[in-house]
Order: C-alpha cells, then structure tokens, then sequence
C-alpha cells in the first residue's frame, strides 16, 4: 500500500514514516490528521478506500 502512496501521489508527498505494530493496528495519518483507523472501523480498508481518501484530503 505504501508504495501505491508513492506512486499516485509523489510529487504531493514530502515524507512518509512506517510505525510497526502487532494486534490489528492500522492506521493513516497525514500531517498529524487521522484519516483512517482500523481500530475505529473494525475492518482493513480496501487499497482505492486509502488512496481515495488521501487524495481528497490533498484537494
């Protein structure tokens, strides 16, 4: 997923940090803005749910 990030979106991205975790932890953040949890929704998000969101929070 983070290379898709990378990929869609590197000219908007300046850097990314990868935090390691164990049981279920999934999160994503963008300038300290959380824009998706795991924890919140129970459920793993689908790859174009991350890359959708992201990209609206760029607009």
């Amino acid at each position: 997923m983070t290379g898709k990030l990378l990929m869609q979106f590197k000219q908007q991205i300046s850097g990314m940090k990868l935090i390691p975790s164990s049981g279920g932890c999934f999160e994503l953040t963008a300038n300290g803005e959380l824009l998706y949890s795991k924890l919140k929704t129970g459920q793993f998000p689908d790859e174009q749910v991350i890359l959708d969101t992201f990209a609206a929070r760029l607009k």
